[in-house]
């Protein structure tokens, strides 16, 4: 994964296809507006992997995430382990 701060959003290529996340950035704090997966990658997890990818950078950078979109919303309620980086 990368975060393409150009972009404002977080990028993972699978088999040349992308998943990505866009993030607004406020105090530290990085908002999920949208998270979309190329149509061939939809279904293969490719969206749940960026999804850890990036828990694991908020983590890494002591940041928090929001959770704005509904498949981010939907995610963490799915992964209640990783609450701590919501803020």
């Amino acid at each position: 994964m990368i975060d393409n701060a150009e972009k404002s959003r977080f990028e993972l290529t699978e088999n040349g296809l992308n998943v990505f996340a866009d993030y607004r950035l406020h105090d530290r704090r990085y908002v999920l507006n949208h998270v979309e997966a190329d149509p061939a990658l939809r279904g293969t997890g490719a969206a749940t992997r960026l999804m850890i990818d990036i828990v694991a950078f908020a983590r890494a950078n002591n940041v928090k995430l929001v959770p704005r979109c509904a498949y981010a919303v939907d995610w963490f309620k799915q992964h209640t382990e990783d609450a701590d980086v919501i803020g």
